[in-house]
């Protein structure tokens, strides 16, 4: 089965976002901002509708929403050592 969703890459996401590449790289760490897809060894862009959707809303996007471990709370509430 192909996947036929369009991947952009850093320098179309940052011309449709408005933010910086440290301004990207930093929100992702936070999962504030979708994360990248690897397309090749040295390669790596976006999913299209993942950008689409965080500029349609920023301040509700989740990148813990496509998770399915459901960790929102930072890995609290784990088992205890």
């Amino acid at each position: 089965m192909q996947n036929s969703e369009k991947i952009i890459r850093l320098p179309t996401v940052l011309a449709r976002t408005g933010l910086s590449r440290s301004t990207i790289y930093r929100k992702m760490a936070e999962g504030t901002f979708p994360a990248q897809v690897k397309i090749s060894i040295h390669g790596a862009g976006w999913y299209e509708s993942a950008i689409n959707r965080w500029i349609a809303d920023p301040p509700a996007y989740r990148a813990d929403n496509d998770n399915d471990n459901g960790d929102a709370n930072g890995g609290h509430g784990h088992a205890r050592g």
